[in-house]
């Protein structure tokens, strides 16, 4: 092969779960995707679709393993001859959700990188085992291939340390790594960006406030394309009220349980990261299912809704307070793309702030990046489809596609 391979293989593996992804970096059109679902159980099922030939293939069956999910999706790319063992394969992309404060850039990965991910596993036990999982099954698959890690978090890194750093003693916070990492990175880089584009600036312009709501939501205030604050914390718990996770609390409240509730930590764990947020006040975390029951009149659901949305609008003007100056607040992911009354109420009521959203704009739905505001708007409000498949594939192809790759910490 005389030209230099073009396509990247992005993974992103969940404890159950392997999503993925076929690029061609030419034109950054896709070739395959793909989800394996339920791994280690009898009822898996893999879902492959060759966009090619728009053929779609299910199988559903016991899949042991992370190991042999990935050797499911090897042998469906190459049923489509597009192999793991093609030559126009530049690299595969693997998302890793906690980089710590060490890898603030996409990085190939060697085993000092698989050390660090490993050494980050107690302040992410469920994402970067299965992260880490992945990239060594694509290894043992491929191990001539350049292994690129993109991190949620390494967007979140550009944060001063009055944001990042907790008010507790920086001698405990230290050596438990304690402090603000953020998450969500891929898709707060991408919806920014691509905000400044549908505004016709570069992203060095623009102040944008990003919207990710999805059943994960966070938020960030992005400066001239440097994210200066975001929702999140330690962990994806903090911040915004979620599908089913609290978001803020105040911290006592896991004392209170404890003591008086007679919890236990694995218990407390539980109820404020699966049994809290939407699910937890309403009994639903599908804000399609949520409004319906609100038009239905029904008040547990019309309260969890204005529950969302009252902490949705506080970090909106907390993140107005820490631009200065607003540019554009955008909103994405499955919530933000989708649910016109999401967006109506988040911005209700902040005229003052210069924020509005033309009602007929807000009810249109559709694939690309948009405007909603009212013409002549002080802000723009935007919706701006997210694609972090997209951005790992970008920043993997970037790295490698030269041939001149960096390997290990290039902070």
């Amino acid at each position: 092969m005389s030209h230099r391979p073009t396509r990247v293989l992005v993974l992103n593996s969940g404890s159950s779960s392997v999503k993925y992804q076929l690029l061609d970096m030419r034109d950054s059109s896709r070739l395959a995707v793909g989800l394996v679902e339920r791994i280690g159980e009898q009822t898996s099922r893999l879902k492959h679709t060759c966009l090619g030939s728009g053929d779609t293939r299910e199988a559903v069956g016991p899949i042991a393993d992370h190991e042999a999910a990935l050797k499911a999706v090897a042998e469906e790319l190459g049923r489509d001859g597009l192999g793991l063992d093609s030559p126009e394969l530049a690299a595969i992309g693997h998302r890793v959700v906690h980089g710590g404060m060490f890898f603030t850039e996409p990085t190939v990965i060697d085993d000092a990188v698989l050390a660090e991910i490993e050494r980050l596993i107690p302040v992410a036990p469920l994402h970067n085992p299965a992260n880490l999982t992945g990239i060594r099954t694509a290894q043992a698959l491929r191990p001539d291939l350049p292994q690129v890690a993109v991190f949620d978090t390494a967007f979140h890194t550009t944060m001063p340390e009055s944001a990042a750093r907790y008010a507790i003693d920086p001698r405990v916070a230290d050596r438990y790594r304690i402090r603000r990492y953020g998450f969500h990175g891929t898709s707060h880089a991408y919806v920014s960006r691509a905000t400044a584009r549908l505004l016709g600036k570069t992203p060095e312009e623009v102040n944008v406030i990003v919207l990710h709501l999805g059943n994960g939501a966070s938020a960030s205030a992005v400066q001239g394309g440097r994210c200066v604050d975001t929702s999140m914390g330690l962990t994806p718990l903090e911040g915004l009220v979620m599908g089913t996770r609290s978001g803020d609390l105040d911290p006592a409240v896991i004392f209170h349980l404890a003591r008086v509730g007679g919890m236990s930590m694995d218990e407390i764990d539980t109820l404020l990261n699966k049994r809290s947020g939407l699910f937890g006040l309403c009994g639903d975390n599908d804000m399609r299912e949520i409004r319906r029951r609100i038009d239905e009149g029904d008040e547990e659901a019309e309260l969890a809704f204005d529950i969302y949305i009252h902490r949705l609008k506080k970090y909106i003007g907390a993140y107005c307070a820490v631009l200065g100056r607003v540019d554009a607040v955008a909103f994405t992911a499955g919530v933000g793309e989708n649910a016109a009354p999401v967006r109506e109420a988040a911005v209700a009521g902040l005229e003052g702030l210069g924020l509005a959203v033309d009602p007929g704009l807000n009810a249109v739905r559709g694939d690309e990046p948009r405007l909603i505001s009212p013409a002549g708007a002080r802000v723009a409000v935007a919706v701006v489809p997210t694609d972090e498949e997209l951005e790992i594939a970008t920043q993997t192809y970037a790295l490698v596609g030269t041939g001149s790759a960096p390997v290990g910490n290039n902070s």
